[in-house]
């Protein structure tokens, strides 16, 4: 196989705009299709090595022994087995030697996984030998996952439709709401997409709402809504009945949410903007259900964001469990006796999850208790999750 040269120079210009200029890939990739006519082949090509270079870029660097994007993408080529071009661009590189360097270092886990070293060290400390494990699931190419809307459509029904669109999907027995794509495509230009009868979620993701327990004619609050992808979920186990509030600091996320929900025929919710915290104390005792799908690393869905590596920082996660603390101590409060709350994230570290719960439960013993918790480990079907469902007491 071989890289066409339009196809290497949109490469390089995705490159330059997530490793020199900080954008987030999907954005990059979004910014470099508008000024490319290509077909959807090559742009699969395009998006498919990005992202394997964005995820890879430490092994990359260090067998081709350069910073140059290009040098990177050479490495990239005679890693993946590709036609070395003649091309300036890749100068004196030479495969065998890439193959040499590649044997040398493969031994060394944060150079082969490509991530930095406090990175390593934080995933051994928390997770232990489990470490070993979970690392290279984060660096799997992620599956295209939808959810069916079942307030439209069953899971049967619209794979049929799929199928009618030139969509080919797999039945995931373990996941009742989800398909999975077997051929990557651009499922949003499907007339079932505009029609609101799926939207595309990862399956473990997926999980997080049924273990809530919401049943229709509930008073629901999902208190970090974002764009309402839970919220959507939450309204079709509502069955479009009771009362769900969708709330979240950033008014634009709720704004894209309501754009979602009239396509999804979703109309059982209300939004509000978080602007400071009587907006939370005016919600106490008042649910039947709280959702806290919390800002977190973001470790968990890895594969999905492989730029977030380069971008995060350790003192970010210092910042963002001292923020995870204090939410779930606040807006607990919004559950009446006897209801339930959800504590979720997509991390895979302890200490934003069993450890915040069990802290969070020391605290608050004689009014919280832990009802159940799961943990969804990164896999080649899902990107990881936590879980723990809470009882109010009193």
């Amino acid at each position: 196989m071989k890289l066409t040269r339009p196809q290497a120079e949109a490469i390089i210009q995705v490159l330059k705009e997530v490793i020199i200029n900080g954008r987030y890939a999907d954005k990059a990739l979004e910014k470099v299709f508008k000024t490319l006519k290509c077909r959807e082949h090559d742009r699969a090509q395009i998006a498919e090595t990005s992202y394997d270079i964005i995820r890879y870029y430490r092994l990359f660097t260090t067998i081709s022994q350069s910073e140059s994007l290009w040098k990177i993408l050479g490495a990239w080529v005679v890693h993946n087995r590709y036609e070395l071009s003649t091309w300036k661009e890749f100068g004196t590189l030479n495969a065998n030697e890439i193959n040499q360097r590649y044997e040398a270092v493969k031994a060394e886990r944060k150079i082969r996984e490509s991530i930095p070293d406090w990175l390593d060290v934080l995933g051994e400390t928390e997770l232990g030998e489990n470490w070993n494990a979970i690392l290279p699931e984060l660096n799997r190419k992620p599956p295209v996952t939808i959810r069916v809307n079942t307030l439209k459509i069953s899971v049967e029904e619209l794979q049929s439709n799929l199928n009618k669109e030139g969509f080919s999907t797999e039945v995931m027995p373990e996941f009742r709401e989800a398909l999975m794509l077997t051929e990557r495509k651009n499922i949003f230009q499907s007339q079932a997409f505009q029609d609101g009868l799926f939207e595309v979620q990862d399956s473990g993701s997926q999980q997080i709402v049924p273990f809530l327990n919401v049943e229709h004619g509930m008073r629901v609050v999902d208190a970090c809504a974002g764009t309402g992808g839970k919220s959507l979920q939450l309204a079709a186990h509502m069955q479009n009945k009771g009362r769900l509030i969708s709330m979240d600091v950033a008014a634009w996320k709720l704004d894209e949410f309501k754009v979602r929900a009239r396509r999804a025929g979703v109309h059982n919710f209300e939004t509000r903007v978080i602007e400071s915290p009587k907006t939370i104390k005016r919600l106490h005792q008042t649910a039947d259900r709280l959702l806290l799908d919390l800002p977190c690393s973001g470790l968990g869905v890895l594969k999905r964001n492989p730029d977030a590596r380069w971008k995060l920082k350790p003192e970010y996660i210092e910042k963002i469990i001292s923020t995870q603390r204090d939410i779930i101590e606040r807006y607990s409060q919004m559950v009446k006796p006897g209801g339930k709350l959800v504590y979720a994230t997509c991390s895979i570290l302890p200490s934003e999850n069993e450890n915040q719960v069990k802290s969070f439960l020391e605290r608050n013993a004689t009014a919280f208790q832990l009802e159940e918790e799961a943990t969804i480990k990164p896999s080649a079907h899902t990107d990881g999750f936590y879980m723990a469902r809470i009882t109010r007491l009193v």
